[in-house]
C-alpha cells in the first residue's frame, strides 16, 4: 500500500469528490485504505482500562478471582469469561497489549468505525473467553492436571490476534517492524506469530497458556471478517476475496492441506452468496488490481490535493 494520510471517518466525508473519482477510475474497487498516524481516542480509553486492570491486581491481589478465567470457578463466576480479556497479570503484558491496541487500532479504527471497532474487541474476547475456559476443563480430563483449572487464564492477547487478522485485510502490504531493521509484511504476521506463540509454548512451558486464546482469536476473528462482517469498504456483509480466503493465513506450499479446511468453510457459513456474485462481478484478478491501483492513485492524489490546500489556508490568513 501506498503511503498517506489517515483514512479518518471526518476525512472519507470531507473528500466525497476524492472518493467519487476513484470509484470511477478503479470501476468498481473499494476505496484505498491508508496507514493512519495518530493515535485514536477509543485506543487511549481503552489502554486506561489495561493499565487500570494492571494496578487493580496489584493494589487488589484478591480481584483477580473474580476477573480472571479461573476454570474450577468459572460456573458460579460466569461473568469472568467476559472481564478476562481485559485484565493484563504481568507489567510486561500490560506494556505490550497497551502498544500493540494503540499502534494497530490507529490503522484499524478509522476504516472500521468506533462502533465496529468496540464491537470487534468485544466479540473476539469474549468468544476467546469462552473457549479458553473449554480448552481448561478439556485438557484437565485428557491429562489429569489440576493446574489447568486453577491457573488464571487472562489478557488482551486475544484481540491482539484479531488486530493483526485485520491488517492482513485491510492493509495487507504494510511492513510492520519486528526488531532492529527486520520488517515483515501485515499479511504474512498472523502465520508468524501463530508459529512463534507454538514454538515458545514448547520452550516455556508457563506460555502454553496463552496459545489457545492466541489461535482462537486469530481464527475466530477471521471468520467474523470473513463471514459476518459488514464490510466498510464495498458495503457487503463478510470479505469474498481470494486474499483474504482461509489458504491466504498460510504459505502456499500448505495449500493442499488448507484448500479442504476452506471449501469446508464456505458450504458451512455460504460465504459466496449470490448477492455478494452480483455485487463483486470482477472475477479475474489481474483486472481487479489494476482497477484497485488506479483507484487508489487518484484517490490519494486527491487527498493530497486537498490536505496541501488546508495547510495553506492559514498562512493566506496570516498574511492578511
Amino acid at each position: 500500500m501506498m503511503e498517506s494520510q489517515p483514512l479518518q471517518a471526518a476525512t472519507a466525508e470531507s473528500h466525497g469528490d476524492g472518493a467519487a473519482a476513484a470509484d470511477q477510475a478503479g470501476a468498481g474497487a473499494p476505496p484505498a485504505v491508508v496507514p493512519g498516524k495518530e493515535f485514536t481516542r477509543t485506543c487511549k480509553g481503552l489502554v486506561v482500562v489495561l493499565i487500570g486492570g494492571y494496578v487493580l491486581l496489584q493494589l487488589l491481589p484478591s480481584s483477580l478471582n473474580y476477573l480472571a478465567i479461573i476454570p474450577a470457578k468459572t460456573i458460579p463466576f460466569v461473568w469472568t469469561v467476559f472481564t478476562a480479556g481485559y485484565i493484563e497479570q504481568v507489567l510486561p503484558g500490560a506494556i505490550g497489549s497497551s502498544l500493540g491496541l494503540l499502534f494497530c487500532g490507529k490503522d484499524i479504527e478509522p476504516v472500521w468505525g468506533r462502533k465496529e471497532f468496540l464491537k470487534f474487541i468485544i466479540l473476539i474476547n469474549s468468544i476467546c473467553g469462552v473457549l479458553a475456559f473449554c480448552i481448561a476443563v478439556a485438557l484437565y480430563y485428557v491429562t489429569g492436571k489440576e493446574s489447568f483449572l486453577v491457573t488464571p487464564l487472562s489478557g488482551f492477547h486475544g484481540a491482539l490476534a484479531g488486530f493483526l487478522v485485520g491488517l492482513k485485510q485491510l492493509l495487507p502490504n504494510l511492513e510492520l517492524p519486528m526488531c532492529f531493521f527486520w520488517k515483515i509484511k501485515a499479511k504474512w504476521m498472523p502465520f508468524f506469530v501463530m508459529c512463534f506463540s507454538t514454538i515458545m509454548a514448547f520452550i516455556v512451558p508457563d506460555s502454553i497458556n496463552f496459545l489457545p486464546t492466541l489461535l482462537s482469536g486469530m481464527y475466530v476473528s477471521w471468520l467474523y471478517l470473513r463471514y459476518f462482517q459488514r464490510n466498510p469498504l464495498t458495503g457487503l456483509k463478510g470479505d469474498p476475496s481470494d486474499d483474504f480466503s482461509f489458504p491466504s493465513l498460510f504459505p502456499d506450499a500448505m495449500r493442499p492441506v488448507t484448500d479442504p479446511v476452506a471449501n469446508m468453510f464456505d458450504r458451512m457459513l455460504c460465504a459466496r452468496s449470490k448477492t455478494s456474485e452480483i455485487a463483486l462481478p470482477v472475477t479475474d484478478p489481474t483486472k481487479a488490481s489494476r482497477r484497485r491501483e488506479r483507484g487508489e492513485r487518484v484517490l490519494e492524489e486527491r487527498m493530497a490535493a486537498d490536505h496541501a490546500a488546508d495547510a495553506e489556508a492559514p498562512a493566506h490568513s496570516a498574511e492578511d
